[in-house]
């Protein structure tokens, strides 16, 4: 068989399994310092002084660093509008200001665990509590107080679409629906907290071992805070316990590097290690952003939608970080994988003081999509209508032409991904149109059961302008064969399967085996750059370079060059920014297309929401390892119903009150759908690298839509926003107050 499309056993999946592989948090060094990080524990406040006397004069402590530590005090992959460590020292405009409660302030390197732990108390930190801005409604407000100074306002990203005419449009229209939603904050719940080891090396390098999901942007951020060269700082990443793009914004890499370096100026070359609480990683790290969303849409009397106008609001936390990104995902998806002539969309982020958002599974696309598909069901009702009829009458074709005016790139199969989610469901076609089926009840009169449908698409990369790039490196040996090949490359194993898959794109690239294939992942001084595994990117781009840099190996291994060394970057089809006017542009180079039935019960005793099946189809354009797809869809499944049924983030005062599992909820094997069926279907994406599309993040788009339409089928009740937590559900059918 073809290593392409092969069921191969991930590569990794012995050594998880059995305890060798090894995370951040189980490299040991005998000499190694323990490092424990100075949280603010405020949300809003200047640090006007710092007394770290106490905390040095405990037995066992090595070194405590605080703002003056830092060369460049300032980071962020967006904007470098994060202080390194807050402090009354630092040489960033405002670095003294804290901003949530996870904003950094010191460090303590000691002996052990416990004496950096007890020494970090002792540190006394002098705080001018400032206004706190909680809530969009203040952080918008006109008298609002300014989180950051340099800013006229509390929104710092602002995206216009602006395609047809929708005031007249609304004129021709046979229904109009207005509504406002509401997206939760989601955390990332990895198994691994954040932890790490950096060290000076022989090379008097910095070398870090830790978790992330961008090496080279992680050594990008590093050095520019340490003010050295890229070549000082080498970063590995080992056996990642989950990321979701938790990982993508720096939690331990800079204050670990920094410790490091500080130390090695003063002549002691040990190991900095730390290991991060649950209740620091909760604090620590970026969460799925807070979304308000006000749509009003249009259809005429036979269906087609005519007109879509948006305003969207994300709650983009501290600091930037990749809300800008995110954002732009949610613009793009605000009308749904449909054709709509006529759209008006404003979206907007703004700082508040409350844990900073970003990146997480979907990127934009859950809330946008919980926006789309619900106007689409809300519109089917106005005309009396089945939803998926009312959808097969707008999707997306080939060529068709998106609110940001250019045309969808390659094979547009969302209408063959609907049309095979219907059927599995249990639609049928009749000459009037699709038919919904009829839901067997349950005997019991309070168990009631509803079926949803929703769809979407999802890009493939950031883009926007940014030029998609992705390195690989290969080497063949042998003398009248190859013998062996040897495999480079960044791109992270954050437990998708990447790995595993980069295999398999050199095996069908070089025509041998996987058994003769040597490879080396992660690490900058081995690796070119890969770009970031996010935004359903990876294996498009990987595929691509391992594929391009194979078939150069195979060209100068065929004119008799041995051994052969190739470095190759591949780089993706352009695309454009957002017009500043308009908002017309070429935002992405691919991308793919899902759907989603959900049969679902609801107990209107306990307003328990159970999941009996979920559908999911998904054009994945070519399932290089299908087991790994299926894998990717039933997690994605789990994740969502989390996002959707369970996860009820809560805060006081821009305090998080969820900080630990015990009040934060995640699904456990009682959660999870009864059944997830997945379906894969295969139509290539002619730039894909044998057709692939990115899929890592399709399922969830559509979920949280389809789940909230199969309550309503049960129980006639529509909600806005979400979690459908038990006691939601009782109050929204009137069984509490």
């Amino acid at each position: 068989m073809s290593p392409v499309g092969d069921r191969l056993p991930r590569i990794d999946a012995y050594d998880k399994v059995t305890g060798k592989a090894r995370y951040p948090g189980d490299f040991q060094f005998s000499d190694a310092l323990y490092m424990q990080v100075v949280f603010a524990r405020r949300p809003s406040a200047i640090v006007r002084h710092i007394d770290t006397t106490k905390a040095e004069a405990v037995e066992g402590v090595v070194k405590v660093l605080t703002s003056k530590d830092v060369p460049n005090n300032g980071y962020g992959l967006g904007v470098k509008d994060q202080p390194v460590l807050c402090g009354p020292d630092s040489n960033m405009p405002d670095g003294d200001h804290v901003r949530f409660e996870g904003d950094q302030v010191a460090l303590v390197i000691a002996e052990t665990e416990q004496i950096a732990k007890k020494a970090a108390k002792l540190i006394e930190i002098e705080f001018e509590d400032l206004p706190i801005i909680e809530t969009l409604d203040q952080a918008l407000a006109e008298d609002a107080y300014i989180l950051h100074p340099k800013m006229e306002t509390n929104i710092f990203h602002h995206n216009i679409i602006r395609h047809g005419n929708v005031e007249e449009a609304f004129k021709r229209c046979a229904v109009v629906v207005e509504h406002e939603y509401n997206t939760p904050v989601q955390e990332h719940a990895y198994l691994q907290p954040e932890a790490g080891v950096a060290y000076v090396d022989e090379e008097d390098r910095i070398t870090l071992i830790v978790g992330g999901q961008w090496t080279h942007e992680d050594q990008g951020q590093v050095t520019h805070a340490l003010n050295i060269p890229l070549e000082r700082v080498r970063v590995i990443y080992p056996a990642i316990g989950g990321a979701f793009g938790g990982r993508e914004d720096m939690s331990v890499q800079i204050v670990l590097c920094l410790a490091a370096m500080r130390l090695s100026e003063k002549g002691i070359r040990r190991p900095v290690k730390t290991v991060w609480s649950r209740e620091e990683s909760i604090i620590g790290h970026h969460k799925r952003h807070h979304y308000r969303l006000w749509a009003k849409w249009g259809a005429d009397v036979n269906g087609k939608i005519l007109a879509a106008e948006s305003k969207i609001y994300a709650d983009g936390g501290a600091y930037v970080y990749t809300s800008g990104k995110v954002l732009g995902n949610a613009t793009l998806l605000a009308t749904g994988p449909y054709d709509i002539e006529n759209v008006s969309t404003d979206a907007y982020c703004v700082y508040t003081n409350n844990i900073p958002g970003g990146a997480f599974r979907g990127f934009g696309g859950p809330q946008a999509a919980f926006m789309a598909e619900s106007q689409v069901d809300k519109l089917a009702q106005a005309l009396g209508m089945d939803p998926v009829e009312l959808r097969s009458r707008n999707l997306f074709k080939d060529g068709s032409i998106i609110s940001m005016g250019s045309p969808l790139p390659g094979k547009v199969s969302i209408r063959e991904v609907v049309e095979r989610a219907a059927i599995e469901g249990g639609w049928e076609k009749s000459e009037t149109g699709w038919v919904k089926p009829e839901v067997k009840q349950s005997e019991l009169a309070h168990i009631r059961r509803g079926l949803g449908f929703a769809c979407g698409y999802k890009n493939i990369g950031f883009s926007y302008g940014y030029r998609e790039n992705c390195g690989a490196t290969i080497e063949l040996f042998g003398d009248s064969e190859i013998e062996k090949a040897v495999l480079y490359h960044a791109g992270a194993e954050v437990g998708q399967g990447a790995h595993t898959v980069f295999l398999q794109f050199a095996a069908e690239s070089l025509g041998i085996p996987e058994e003769k294939i040597e490879a080396h992942f992660s690490d900058t001084a081995t690796s070119l750059n890969s770009g970031s595994v996010s935004a359903s990117r990876m294996t498009f781009m990987a595929g691509n370079a391992i594929k391009e840099a194979s078939q150069k190996a195979l060209e100068l291994w065929h004119i008799g060059q041995r051994p052969v060394r190739v470095e190759h970057t591949y780089w993706a089809p352009a695309t454009s920014s957002l017009d500043k006017v308009d908002g017309h542009c070429v935002p992405n180079f691919a991308y793919g297309y899902v759907a989603e039935t959900v049969l679902a019960e609801v107990n209107t005793q306990t307003g328990e929401v159970i999941l009996r099946e979920v559908i999911c189809t998904d054009d994945v354009g070519k399932a290089i390892n299908p087991a790994l797809v299926e894998g990717q869809i039933e997690g994605a499944v789990v994740q969502a119903a989390g996002y959707t049924l369970l996860e009820n983030w809560k805060q006081r005062d821009g305090m998080a009150l969820t900080k630990e599992f015990s009040t934060y909820l995640i699904p456990t094997i009682l959660d999870i759908p009864d059944r997830v069926k997945s379906v894969i279907l295969e139509y290539p994406d002619p730039a894909g690298p044998y057709g692939a599309r990115g899929m890592g993040e399709m399922p969830y788009l559509p979920f949280a839509p389809a789940v909230i339409s199969a309550v309503e089928d049960a129980i006639g009740i529509r909600f806005d926003s979400f979690p459908l937590t038990a006691e939601r559900v009782l109050r929204a059918i009137g069984k509490i107050d």
